[in-house]
């Protein structure tokens, strides 16, 4: 669906672009509100404290009828590149400890998320952040989110020392102006922790053919900011740690033969955010734009801005994102906008050898003698619980090293700079605390991502982080059980449609629809590079098995040597995984599987050494799993509610008076 032509004076300004303009460049109303007694803070508050880096949510766990929300915030870190400082790292700790959950989360754009701070408590929060080289400025809002860059430290590859040197020079460059973030949370005492690139704050200054406002605080941004959220990310050719076709806009490094710096391929025009049932919304990858030369990388980041600032739609915001205006426009268009703004014509897009997905878990060499290593963080969360004291074990290494952490696009943790003489000490350790090595963790996990979703967030309409966990391990089941043991792929899911794990991209993605229920979207590539296409509109959880079993099965029967489920998909259409789905439930009637499920009867069966003596097993406790097509199984599901019994009862009842029947007519 297209929407008409916007110009910078047609445009009938939204509530929230009201809200925005009244502000005082983010100071009001929330710099008064948090001075009151109230627990929350109002809707025209929250959207501009979103500015600042915080989200005010409700846990709907600990919801009452009839009594008031139970009201706290969620803070996000502003990390260029997934950079933590010790310090920084340490102060999160406690923090979360001291005001939060007890837990922290790193997030999918490489920062961190602290949970359940009281209204009370964000100012001493906050001030704390800031204090310890931290920020949130600009971690949420209508504006440049966190830029995403390659969290591998090689010392000795200097393309992934300029993309992460860039991702924080673009960050400077569109990091808002406004003297409210300091007036607030610190009174009016700014905290510089860097002396600026003098490159940078003459390219935010310079007009270059009308990128810039002269008036106010904001000579970028203006008094409206950016009409939706704005996400970059830089990476080296090849490393797709950061998917970078899902950003507004990516920048990939060129090098020439001597591992100088020459300029920039520039890819626009990605997004994930959709509505459901609005099909003018939906996810989009970049479109290839041109090639800049490093000289003028600032005041062409400053015309694609411009762009977006003055023609993205500011009426409807399911409608705001760039990647609709390049939808609407064309790339064609959109490039020669840009160079409007930027005085010159765009350079042909340099060729790029294939991306890889990174994940960079496990121990690698920096290139300089020292060590980094990735820890698997699953589903982001940095937690203790039980055996697995992951909180704790990064506490105890901060303490002992004191080392520099970056965060990964895909929510793990880099510790880098660690002297090779402190290796085995710190695998002890996370050892000690539960915490595996990568070569421990099923695939399917290890490439797996999740949103928080319930409780706290407030767009949530189905579980993500808490459900995934028990999905993973139902899939592994039906994978072991049709034949691919060895098999795994790219997983994702969210609790709304609007993306934040990027299902979108995957091989196979889950969006919430209702609770419990989900879209299935399939065909995504492993590295990232393909939009995954929707399969199945409403999926209940209780028929997870029923839905996937055959999808499988025809990948195993169908693939192609060595390709990947994503790809097989892709390859073959859902359409036709839709017919093979079909037929399978009505040829699959009634098929003893060959597999038997011993329950152990002592100690003894459960050894893991197959030469090993074992008790002798009960034959009237040895199970058989038996398929039924799907119309049977709704019945069965139907008769087990209406009589209060398990299926398994009620099918074993029918299928031991079939056989009595059939005997006694013999």
């Amino acid at each position: 669906m297209t929407s008409p032509t916007f110009t910078k004076s047609a445009q009938k300004l939204s509530k929230l672009e009201a809200i925005k303009e009244r502000s005082n460049q983010l100071r009001e109303p929330l710099a008064t509100e948090l001075l009151n007694d109230r627990n929350y803070l109002t809707e025209d508050a929250v959207q501009i404290l979103k500015f600042h880096g915080s989200y005010q949510q409700d846990n709907r766990d600990n919801r009452v009828p009839g009594q008031e929300k139970d009201y706290q915030f969620m803070l996000r870190t502003r990390s260029p590149g997934g950079f933590i400082p010790p310090e920084l790292y340490q102060t999160l700790d406690h923090l979360a400890d001291e005001y939060g959950n007890g837990t922290l989360r790193t997030t999918t754009r490489q920062g961190f998320q602290l949970h359940g701070i009281l209204k009370k408590n964000l100012k001493t929060v906050l001030s704390s952040i800031i204090k310890s080289m931290g920020s949130t400025l600009g971690a949420c809002g209508d504006l440049n989110r966190n830029v995403m860059a390659p969290p591998a430290p090689y010392c000795d590859r200097p393309e992934y020392e300029y993309a992460k040197t860039y991702a924080n020079y673009i960050a400077d460059l569109l990091t808002p102006q406004t003297g409210a973030y300091y007036e607030i949370w610190l009174d009016g005492e700014k905290i510089v922790s860097a002396e600026e690139n003098p490159e940078v704050k003459a390219a935010r200054d310079r007009n270059g053919n009308g990128t810039i406002f002269h008036e106010g605080e904001e000579p970028i941004y203006g008094k409206h900011y950016m009409p939706r959220k704005f996400k970059c990310a830089v990476t080296v050719p090849g490393d797709n740690s950061v998917d970078i076709y899902t950003q507004d806009v990516g920048l990939v490094v060129i090098t020439n033969a001597a591992g100088e710096l020459e300029g920039f391929n520039v890819l626009a025009g990605g997004g994930m955010g959709r509505t459901h049932r609005k099909e003018e919304t939906f996810p989009r990858i970049a479109d290839e734009i041109g090639y800049v030369d490093r000289a003028d990388i600032y005041d062409l980041m400053k015309a694609i801005v411009a762009t977006q600032r003055d023609y993205g739609d500011r009426t409807n915001r399911r409608h705001a994102r760039m990647k609709y205006l390049i939808e609407d426009w064309g790339v064609d268009k959109f490039r020669a906008q840009v160079e409007d703004y930027f005085g010159k014509p765009l350079k042909p897009f340099k060729p790029l050898p294939p991306w890889k997905y990174q994940d960079y878990l496990g121990w690698h060499e920096q290139g300089d003698g020292k060590l980094f290593l990735g820890i698997s963080v699953e589903n982001g969360r940095v937690k203790d619980d039980g055996s697995f004291r992951l909180k704790a074990a990064l506490q105890k290494i901060h303490q002992k090293f004191e080392l520099p952490m970056l965060i990964t696009g895909n929510h793990n943790i880099i510790l880098y700079e660690i002297s090779p003489k402190h290796q085995q000490q710190i695998d002890r350790l996370l050892k000690e605390h539960g915490v595996l090595p990568e070569t421990e963790i099923d695939p399917l996990v290890r490439y797996a991502m999740a949103c928080p979703a319930f409780p706290t967030c407030g767009l949530a309409i189905a579980e993500s982080e808490r459900a995934i966990p028990s999905i993973l391990d139902r899939i592994r089941v039906l994978l072991d059980k049709v034949g691919l043991e060895q098999e795994h792929f790219v997983v994702r899911m969210t609790g709304c449609p609007n993306g934040c794990a990027r299902p979108y991209m995957a091989e196979l993605g889950f969006v919430g629809s209702a609770p419990d229920t989900y879209q299935v979207w399939l065909g995504g590539s492993p590295n990232q590079t393909r939009l995954a296409e929707p399969f199945m509109e409403r999926l209940a959880l209780c028929d997870l098995e029923a839905v996937l079993e055959p999808i499988f099965v025809g990948f195993k029967q169908n693939r192609q040597p060595s390709e990947s489920f994503g790809d097989f998909c892709h390859r073959v259409g859902l359409d036709s995984i839709r017919t093979f789905v079909s037929n399978y439930q009505v040829n699959s009637s009634m098929n003893i599987e060959t597999k038997e499920i011993p329950v152990p009867t002592s100690p003894e069966t459960l050894s893991n050494d197959a030469t090993a003596p074992q008790a002798p097993v009960d034959p009237s406790k040895i199970r058989h799993r038996v398929s039924v097509r799907h119309d049977i199984y709704s019945q069965l599901k139907d008769e087990s509610k209406r009589q209060s019994k398990p299926i398994v009862e009620i099918a074993t009842q029918a299928i031991e008076e079939y056989l009595a029947k059939v005997r006694a007519e013999s």
